[in-house]
């Protein structure tokens, strides 16, 4: 009896050292330890992770779509991987109002916009897509770095349900391509020309002349080229991707709207994501936005020298009568006032 006693207290020492042992390399399953685990938690990582898909209407090529690639890529090496943000060209997901639309109601999604398209919810909004409103970028972002730029967004987001993430990105200014030189608003008279459909866009085009035609961009391209259209007016980064300069000769410079672009998701998907990433969103949108607008200038130019060198003729005309036949549209659109004030605020003269 006590042999057996004796080896029963040698077993269980040697299952005893077997237990403390577990722990070790190469000694069975290895425990994780904790503190990793904790100062995750403690950072705000909630172990899940937040997918975006960004929309935009533009092709793969264009310049504002490989922007967007840039945020994404630099948004899922900075959130660690809590965030998986994918681009999606050429409205796969669905035309810009049908994905904005989406994202009110609360789905995972953000598109590409323009102020126009902004102003149907704050009439203000439009301002920047009014006819010779800014004379470049800058101005522009001097515009967005406001008061009243500030209480626009506040109003999108609680009346609306719109949250803006940047409205720092840039598309370039928009020329007129057309079959025949534009040397004044006259030779737009009667010219069926494809613009963006809001109606400070439409009631620009038509003082300069033109008949606007509201058309969905990849339509263009064979609206033109079936004499539907007389041509269109559009920035130098999408005209060159989308081959323009095949069914136009020539191009009038004439930078009548500077396209600021805005990046926009639904207010309550943002209010889902933890604080950490939602500086996160908006510090990067707003940082790359502003990075790409030198590179949309060169791009610009770039486009131009290669369209050119297919044929295009470039056209230059005195900016001055342009100017004249557009200015009645802020009165007749009540934008007068707001002009003046936020050219105070910028510190612009008119």
């Amino acid at each position: 009896m006590k042999r057996r006693q004796v080896l029963a207290g040698i077993l269980a020492g040697a299952m005893a050292m077997l237990c403390g042992c577990s722990g070790m390399p190469g000694m069975g399953n290895v425990q994780q330890t904790a503190p990793e685990v904790k100062e995750e938690v403690a950072s705000g990582d909630d172990g899940k992770v937040y997918e975006l898909k960004i929309s935009t209407s533009q092709t793969e090529q264009s310049l504002i779509t490989r922007n967007y690639q840039k945020l994404a890529d630099e948004l899922n090496a900075r959130s660690g991987g809590r965030l998986k943000v994918t681009v999606f060209p050429a409205g796969q997901l669905g035309s810009d109002e049908d994905v904005l639309e989406q994202a009110i109601q609360g789905a995972n999604v953000a598109v590409n916009t323009d102020a126009s398209r902004m102003g149907q919810y704050v009439k203000d909004f439009s301002i920047l897509m009014m006819g010779y409103f800014a004379d470049d970028y800058e101005e522009c972002f001097k515009v967005t770095q406001t008061d009243t730029f500030k209480g626009w967004c506040d109003s999108l987001s609680k009346d609306h349900g719109i949250k803006i993430l940047s409205f720092a990105f840039y598309d370039g200014p928009r020329q007129f391509m057309t079959n025949k030189p534009i040397q004044s608003p006259e030779d737009l008279k009667g010219l069926r020309i494809r613009t963006i459909g809001q109606e400070v866009c439409t009631e620009t085009i038509q003082a300069m002349g033109a008949t606007p035609i509201s058309m969905s961009w990849g339509e263009v391209y064979n609206g033109i080229q079936s004499k539907a259209l007389e041509g269109c007016e559009v920035q130098n980064t999408s005209s060159y991707p989308s081959r323009i300069y095949e069914v136009c000769k020539y191009q009038s410079k004439t930078g009548h709207f500077q396209l600021m672009q805005g990046l926009v998701c639904g207010q309550g998907w943002f209010e889902s994501l933890p604080e950490d990433l939602q500086k996160l969103l908006e510090d990067t949108a707003n940082e790359i936005g502003k990075e790409t607008a030198a590179d949309v200038m060169s791009e610009v130019e770039e486009a131009e020298k290669k369209m050119v060198e297919a044929g295009l003729e470039i056209n230059e005309p005195d900016l001055e009568p342009f100017k004249a036949a557009v200015d009645p549209v802020y009165e007749k659109l009540g934008y007068s006032e707001l002009r003046e004030k936020l050219y105070k605020e910028i510190g612009k003269s008119n």
